[in-house]
């Protein structure tokens, strides 16, 4: 590849869907802007890979290159500014404040969710120094003035990736998918409702129940929405699939790497599955998890990024980039394969004593019956994501979880107000 890993999926289609990052970060107390400002820009120092601009080279294709203007702590407006903008001072990347809440806007190009925490979390241990003279002990939080971790720029190459048969083969059941509301969605504008709800749990009361139905946090919340939708769906619908990213930069020995190495799991449940009980189903899903992450699984997606991405380098023009990108991209293309819902779950992090600043983490991303699960402290939290004004989903999503006498308390719906990139054109 010409380029490097993260300028590729710039040529992404962003007409009808951002490929945006907008963490929202509750605090206990409430945000001083300026001290924000601050903590931010001595943040970014750590995470050079981040502080960049677009341009257009010589031969007339996206090019990262360094950007040396302050990161953009704004307060919040009625309308989210664009990624690359002015407003942004050109950065991929920008905050914004409002009473408690911090949100950290970011290009998905440039990483996921295994990227983007470590500089959420050295942010804010910045500003919990700057704002209460104080160093929260936090021993696994990069601190601004540390150098990078080995491999922390590394990126995937083909040689890299195991030459082994794959131990399994995904063969898809043909798993219902939402059309119907994506179009109603995308081509009725009166319809469409950007929303999220947050749902907050005590970490204990989902470990608990996960290790009694041999599950894992991921395994349990992939069931849990298979279980709700089994309960909408009509019965013509014969399988519900669950899909779920993996970074897979552990896998092939870039387990510092900070960009989004991604491949998918997919779990597709007959309608006579989901009548199991919830042992059998968390051990199922359990090992659907384990055998797609296998290394000889998961990097055959990312074979496929690669040579669509030197296939972009022989193509000329921006316009004739992006239009081979949108009709051959592993994960969107016309050969992509699509789940009836999605479940992100990037672990859990230990964030020390910052987390006791902290009220509540939400990821929020594009997608409709999307679910981003994220963890502070002792609690983790689920961002219940979707497209239409709806309750039904989120209805039966709760039902489930009060069925099987797991507490949470949720709030919104509120809009998710995702931004885009303004690029330069040619």
């Amino acid at each position: 590849m010409k380029y490097s890993f993260d300028t590729y999926p710039l040529y992404k289609d962003e007409s009808r869907f951002a490929f945006v990052v907008r963490a929202k970060l509750r605090m206990k107390e409430p945000v001083d802007i300026d001290v924000m400002r601050v903590a931010a820009n001595k943040a970014i120092k750590r995470y050079p890979y981040f502080a960049v601009k677009v341009e257009v080279d010589e031969s007339g294709s996206y090019v990262r290159v360094p950007n040396d203007k302050e990161v953009a702590v704004l307060p919040m407006g009625d309308k989210t500014p664009l990624l690359g903008s002015k407003e942004a001072n050109g950065h991929l990347l920008f905050l914004e404040c409002d009473g408690k809440d911090i949100y950290f806007n970011i290009s998905h190009t440039m990483c996921g969710g295994r990227g983007l925490q470590p500089w959420i979390m050295t942010t804010l241990w910045q500003y919990v120094a700057d704002k209460y003279g104080v160093e929260p002990n936090a021993p696994s939080i990069r601190k601004p003035g540390e150098p990078l971790l080995d491999g922390e720029m590394d990126e995937p190459t083909l040689d890299m990736l195991p030459k082994d048969e794959p131990i399994y083969e995904y063969a898809s059941k043909n798993p219902h998918v939402l059309i119907f509301d994506y179009l109603n969605a995308l081509l009725n504008p009166f319809a469409r409702n950007d929303n999220y709800r947050l749902l907050t749990f005590n970490q204990k009361d989902i470990m608990t129940y996960a290790k009694g139905t041999d599950s894992s946090v991921a395994a349990f919340f992939l069931v849990a929405v298979a279980k709700a939708l089994d309960g909408l769906l009509p019965a013509k619908v014969a399988a519900i699939g669950g899909e779920m990213a993996h970074n897979l930069s552990a896998n092939i020995g870039m387990g510092n790497a900070h960009c989004d190495v991604l491949s998918h799991i997919h779990i597709d449940y007959t309608r006579e599955q989901l009548k199991m009980d919830m042992e059998k189903l968390g051990t199922m899903t359990r090992g659907q998890i384990i055998l797609q992450t296998d290394p000889t699984v998961s990097t055959r997606e990312i074979r496929g990024k690669l040579g669509l991405y030197e296939k972009l380098d022989g193509i000329k023009g921006i316009k004739a980039k992006k239009k081979y990108m949108k009709e051959n991209d592993p994960s969107t293309g016309k050969g992509a394969k699509h789940g009836t819902y999605y479940v992100n779950y990037t672990g859990q992090l230990d964030w020390g004593e910052v987390a006791d600043y902290i009220e509540s983490f939400a990821a929020i991303v594009e997608g409709h019956v999307m679910l981003e699960v994220t963890s502070v402290g002792d609690k983790i939290f689920v961002c219940f994501m979707q497209m239409l004004s709806t309750d039904k989903y989120i209805n039966a999503f709760c039902d489930v979880l009060k069925e099987l006498g797991i507490p949470f308390t949720m709030e919104g719906p509120f809009p998710k107000k995702l931004s885009r990139h303004q690029l330069p054109v040619t």
